[in-house]
């Protein structure tokens, strides 16, 4: 069975402005690197828009009616906060983005595929059941996770979020539910300043794994927070489906953040959690692409971590 890319033209059509780092480059970028000849066997199919019931298993209906009707005219730029800005095209964009995720679940789930890469935007990982931010509008890969669980009847599904932020809006989605794991590495005392270790998940049933790293952090530090935490915990918990968060911002030369990462970091870490769910959950994974802001290092990295995945 081959990995399958999912994404969409209309990813290219949210405009955030000039200058705004999350930015239509990123799309053109990871596109470059996946037209080479090692990507030769790697299946593409287009994103389907997500539905409303999708979308209302993270959001509430008012939510995804709020978001939707600031959506502006051809020409025109709305900020939803100080950070998220919307276009013409940034609603086809925000439901094509949470739709292949969906998919790509599909696709995973009924074995059409071993695993997939979900290449869109807008991000996901900020955006909280009533609120968008972070560049975020809908919780792509919690939707996914939930979707995983009410379509296919997985009992237990897990989130990893190697993004350079916290995932505060995965998080806050999968909070409360039962069978449900998210865990997070990320650079401490920075947007969206959550993330904290005893953030461990609600009353509810979810499980929260949280490992903040100081700036500057390199290779060894990130690669003990999971040697020694992210990883024992979810393998313990033993997942029926794992989603990966792929953000590559912690590499070393991402504007947005202080991490020391490097393109052999994503390999290593893309390595450990297909073996995990080698062992957990017969190679049931899928992957959604959260940050990374520097296009050409963007681009290869999210390479490196598709190359990996394609010979697993």
């Amino acid at each position: 069975m081959q990995t399958l890319l999912i994404s969409h033209p209309a990813c290219l059509q949210h405009d955030t402005g000039e200058f705004h780092p999350e930015s239509a480059d990123r799309i053109h970028a990871v596109r470059r690197f996946l037209e080479s000849e090692d990507f030769f066997y790697l299946a593409r199919d287009e994103a389907p828009l997500a539905t409303m019931e999708q979308l209302r298993r993270a959001h509430p209906q008012s939510h995804i009616d709020h978001i939707l009707s600031r959506i502006p005219r051809d020409g025109q730029l709305v900020e939803i906060d100080s950070d998220t800005v919307v276009s013409a095209g940034s609603g086809e964009a925000a439901l094509r983005a949470a739709g292949a995720v969906c998919a790509a679940v599909d696709e995973v789930a009924t074995r059409r595929c071993r695993n997939a890469f979900c290449a869109v935007r807008p991000p996901g990982h900020h955006a909280e059941p009533t609120a968008a931010m972070g560049f975020c509008l809908f919780s792509n890969a919690a939707i996914g996770a939930l979707h995983a669980r009410a379509a296919h009847g997985f009992g237990r599904v897990a989130v990893v979020d190697f993004d350079v932020h916290h995932g505060n809006g995965t998080q806050r989605v999968l909070w409360d539910q039962p069978g449900m794991f998210y865990a997070s590495s990320h650079q401490s005392d920075s947007f969206p300043y959550s993330g904290l270790p005893e953030e461990t998940g609600g009353s509810g049933g979810g499980i929260a794994v949280n490992v903040p790293l100081p700036a500057g952090s390199g290779s060894e530090a990130f690669r003990t927070a999971y040697r020694e935490n992210i990883l024992p915990r979810l393998r313990d918990f033993a997942p029926d489906f794992l989603l990966i968060s792929a953000g590559f911002d912690g590499h070393a030369a991402d504007p947005m953040a202080h991490l020391r990462l490097t393109v052999s970091d994503f390999e290593w870490i893309t390595r450990q959690l297909m073996q995990i769910a080698a062992d957990c959950c017969d190679h049931r994974l899928v992957s959604v692409l959260e940050g990374g802001y520097e296009p050409r290092t963007l681009g290869a990295c999210v390479a490196a971590h598709v190359r990996v995945l394609m010979g697993g």
